[in-house]
């Protein structure tokens, strides 16, 4: 029989391998009860050391625990590529778009057509780098500091530029999506960008795959009632999905 921390330990270990972990696996890989598994996984989170889901955990977004964009890159590789495809097709002739940070918001522009003739506003070098090459495209690249781990920017100099237009359609990536909190992220100063994009775009389209369902990010960035419509793969949680169309969010399944 395994003592708590020892099935702390291998919780932990296993959510660093997989990225989640599920009640049952735990229940079979340990030989315990559900109930054990869900007092372990309770303690944990109060410890700050993971967030409990349906089902099971995922890990804790916290600044000091971000990864390298390469290594999140990895992570659901082909799903984040088909939402980003699904993505760029809601974007219309001579829109101007608002791109913000992270890996599945970099596939929304691989995906954007050759010919499109569009404006372009952007917090990711990496989505930049994507479209400069493109005639039809006018890329606004917004200033700051470059945050390493995602290549986007963040501070005053960014949220000055944004404060100061207005586009179509805001294509947006987060950390954690929870019907009760919200959108989430793991940097303070990037939900701050993120809460000035969404107030300078009319349509809000969040870009997630289903793993980022029910986790609740170290820094919140808005309510659900701010966004129009999601893009996610066919995994997320029907309840969640349920919720967030009756609050009249257009969820697309890819």
């Amino acid at each position: 029989m395994q003592t708590p921390a020892e099935r702390h330990s291998h919780i932990l270990r296993t959510l660093r391998q997989r990225g989640y972990v599920t009640v049952i696996d735990l229940c079979e890989e340990l030989n315990v009860s559900e109930a054990t598994v869900r007092r372990d996984l309770r303690s944990l989170e109060a410890r700050d050391l993971l967030h409990r889901t349906h089902g099971g955990a995922n890990p804790q977004s916290h600044p000091l625990y971000d990864r390298p964009l390469s290594e999140k890159a990895k992570r659901h590789a082909e799903k984040k590529r088909s939402i980003g495809r699904r993505a760029a097709e809601l974007i219309d002739a001579n829109d101007s778009i608002i791109l913000g940070s992270g890996t599945t918001v970099l596939e929304v522009s691989r995906h954007i057509p050759h010919l499109a003739q569009l404006t372009v506003v952007s917090a990711c070098v990496h989505a930049t780098l994507e479209l400069v090459d493109r005639p039809g495209i006018q890329i606004i690249q917004l200033g700051g500091i470059v945050r390493a781990t995602s290549t986007s920017v963040i501070g005053a100099s960014a949220v000055g530029m944004v404060e100061k237009i207005s586009c179509r359609k805001l294509f947006i990536g987060v950390d954690g999506l929870d019907v009760l909190h919200g959108l989430s992220t793991s940097s303070p100063h990037e939900a701050d960008l993120n809460q000035c994009m969404i107030a300078a775009a009319q349509e809000v389209i969040v870009v997630t795959d289903s793993s980022k369902f029910g986790v609740r990010g170290f820094s919140k960035i808005c309510d659900t009632s701010q966004i129009d419509k999601i893009v996610t793969d066919a995994q997320a949680p029907r309840e969640t999905v349920s919720m967030l169309e009756e609050n009249g969010i257009d969820v697309l399944l890819d």
